[in-house]
């Protein structure tokens, strides 16, 4: 926790900004809930989540984490969006995601599957600074679901992979619901590291993705849970402090050293 709170950004960025991908229902907004909860003190559901055959988050969000309930913001803000759907014309569109990730999206918009975010969109940021761009994209992945990913969907994550490539920004995969695939771990959270089942999801998703193992973080959200637990609150702070590495590795490339040559 000190860790998370105590990070600065490079390059006068007050807080790092990480988008949160995935198909409806692996737990973007569920993983936003948890991490607050963890500093919040208690379990919290500020934003909307649940089981649905369509997205639940319907406009672009960027949540901040207050360390405690009168506490400043963390230097960190989460990026909800609406979920990816498989067939043309529903969930979020992949260009819209392009316009998220360049920072020209207005926070609380809402998406349209049938017409594309543009530069004539009501709302649009025409010179976004750094500060409004995104650092780091987390893909949020179910690890119940990731042998039967429709081969549509895996085509239109690869794609928008590519197109985050293209921009540079660096990328982690969040295994949500390990607890649901795994008994070993369903009877207690820090078995997880020791689940060959879980170690194999790991391997899967990133062989599906074309992301390293190593950037792959396992976690649990809170649920069913009614109070903390100390295993399920570290591996989701394991999570954002790699999402702070990573951020900190692209804002790197925006510094500029004042180098002096004898």
């Amino acid at each position: 926790m000190d860790m998370v709170k105590n990070y600065t950004p490079f390059n006068l960025v007050p807080r790092i900004r990480v988008l949160l991908i995935g198909p409806v229902g692996v737990g973007k907004s569920s993983f936003f809930n948890s991490v607050n909860s963890v500093f919040r003190g208690h379990v919290t559901s500020q934003a909307i989540a649940g089981s649905a055959s369509s997205s639940l988050t319907t406009k672009f969000r960027a949540y901040s984490i207050r360390d405690g309930r009168e506490g400043k913001p963390l230097p960190v803000m989460l990026c909800d969006t609406m979920g990816l759907e498989e067939h043309t014309g529903t969930g979020i569109d992949t260009e819209d995601i392009v316009y998220i990730l360049k920072g020209h999206v207005p926070e609380n918009y809402q998406f349209n599957p049938s017409v594309s975010f543009n530069s004539d969109t009501l709302g649009y940021i025409k010179n976004p600074s750094l500060k409004d761009q995104i650092h780091c994209v987390a893909f949020v992945m179910d690890a119940c679901k990731i042998s039967i990913l429709s081969p549509k969907l895996e085509e239109k994550l690869c794609a928008i992979r590519s197109k985050i490539n293209m921009l540079g920004v660096p990328q982690i995969v969040l295994l949500t619901k390990v607890d649901e695939a795994c008994p070993l771990v369903a009877e207690n959270t820090e078995n997880i590291y020791r689940s060959r089942y879980i170690e194999s999801k790991i391997h899967a998703v990133g062989a599906r993705l074309g992301i390293p193992v190593s950037c792959v973080m396992p976690v649990k959200n809170y649920s069913s849970e009614v109070d903390l637990e100390k295993s399920i609150d570290i591996l989701l702070l394991a999570a954002i402090i790699q999402m702070q590495r990573f951020a900190d590795n692209y804002l790197d490339n925006f510094c500029i050293y004042d180098e002096k040559f004898d």
